[in-house]
């Protein structure tokens, strides 16, 4: 077999380390940065190799938290913003999924305009749409709990515009056998349409979570009291304008920290994700 590739390996794998090495040497800086005192990261002259802070630091971050600015514990903050990227990324999901399906398969009045005005809440910043809900959900009390963090954000246009395109292109046969056999609307939507969606679910999934992980205006506005307050939130509250009253090691160990569900999730659905994004055959 003959090699025809145009360029040579070596400026390809260059390029590629390079890439790497910049987008990575910042969060080794961070990483080294938590295992040293604070004394050693503000007078500029933090060495390049871990320090000897290591466990202590992040033990104290985890459970106990910043002594200076407040007490409470990153481990809970994660726990908080867990659930709330969690909930509303499988919210999306569902209510994507459903008003999609609806869309495509049901046959009622004004079913396109139903979905053109879905789609119009795009265009809406979100600083137009985040006065009215704060109203809304300070009307209902909802202020300070998981339901007032995401009940609001769980609805999404670019989930069911996503969905709606897919199920387009998915075989009119399909709907017709099922028919034939005798199967309804909401058994054709678990037994064919789910199944077929997986790898879309999936690669939505990762997107949605990392979108709600890295919540900051919304949970700002709506949580006051410390024990709902997420590690996004965290971080901004951690860091003072003194510095001599940041603990940076603790910031350090919480950024890193916050990266590791995000990453997480990425790296074990990396497969399905790329597949959900490039797949083409139904």
């Amino acid at each position: 077999m003959i090699d025809r590739r145009s360029g040579p390996d070596w400026f390809a794998h260059a390029v590629l380390w390079t890439g790497i090495l910049v987008m990575a040497f910042p969060v080794y800086l961070t990483f080294i940065a938590s295992t040293h005192e604070p004394a050693t990261i503000a007078n500029g002259q933090m060495p390049l190799v871990p320090g000897d802070q290591l466990l202590e630091t992040y033990w104290q971050t985890i459970f106990v938290g910043p002594t200076r600015t407040s007490r409470m514990p990153v481990g809970a903050m994660m726990v908080n913003t867990l659930v709330m990227a969690l909930v509303i990324a499988i919210g999306k999901i569902c209510i994507s999924i459903v008003s999609a399906y609806a869309v495509v398969y049901f046959r009622f009045p004004f079913r396109r305009t139903a979905f053109w005005m879905i789609f119009m809440t795009l265009m809406l910043p979100v600083e137009v749409r985040i006065y009215p809900t704060y109203n809304v959900v300070a009307s209902l009390g909802l202020l300070d709990t998981f339901a007032g963090l995401t009940v609001p954000l769980i609805a999404s246009a670019t989930g069911t515009l996503l969905f709606r395109q897919f199920f387009m292109t998915i075989p009119d046969e399909l709907l017709e056998a099922s028919k034939i056999d005798g199967a309804g609307p909401v058994r054709f939507f678990v037994d064919t349409v789910l199944p077929l969606s997986r790898t879309n679910i999936a690669a939505l999934f990762v997107i949605l979570f990392i979108y709600g992980w890295n919540q900051y205006l919304w949970p700002l506005l709506i949580t006051t009291r410390a024990d709902m307050q997420t590690i996004v939130i965290g971080i901004k509250k951690m860091i003072v304008t003194a510095d001599a009253l940041t603990e940076w090691q603790i910031v350090m160990a919480t950024a890193m920290l916050a990266m590791i569900p995000p990453v997480a999730v990425v790296l074990l659905m990396q497969r399905w994700f790329v597949k959900g994004l490039v797949e083409t055959e139904k």
